[in-house]
C-alpha cells in the first residue's frame, strides 16, 4: 500500500474516534457521561501505520450499572475495528 497522505491520515483519526464515540454512546445514556475524552494518534513509519486510541469515560455517579473500563476497552476495540475496515477498502481500490 502506498503512503497515505495527511488528508487520509486525518481521515482515519476521524473513523476511529467516531466509532469509539458511538460504542460509547449506544451502551450509556448520553445524560449519564460526565466526561468523553477520546485520543487517536495516526503515525505511518516506514510503511506501517501506527494507531493509538485512548478513551477515558467518567459517568455520573448515579450511573452504576456498567463497567466503565469495560466500556473504554470496548469503545477501543469498535475505533481500531473501524480502521481496519477502513484500511480493506482502501486496499480494494487500489
Amino acid at each position: 500500500m502506498p503512503p497515505l497522505s495527511d488528508e487520509e491520515l486525518e481521515n482515519i483519526c476521524n473513523i476511529a474516534e467516531e466509532a469509539a464515540r458511538k460504542y460509547v454512546m449506544s451502551r450509556v445514556p448520553k445524560e449519564m457521561i460526565s466526561d468523553l475524552t477520546i485520543s487517536v494518534d495516526v503515525e505511518e513509519k516506514s510503511g506501517a501505520l501506527n494507531v493509538d486510541v485512548d478513551v477515558e469515560v467518567k459517568l455520573s455517579p448515579l450511573y452504576r450499572k456498567v463497567n466503565v473500563k469495560e466500556i473504554a476497552e470496548g469503545s477501543v476495540d469498535a475505533a481500531f475495528e473501524a480502521v481496519e475496515k477502513h484500511l480493506s477498502k482502501l486496499r480494494s481500490q487500489q
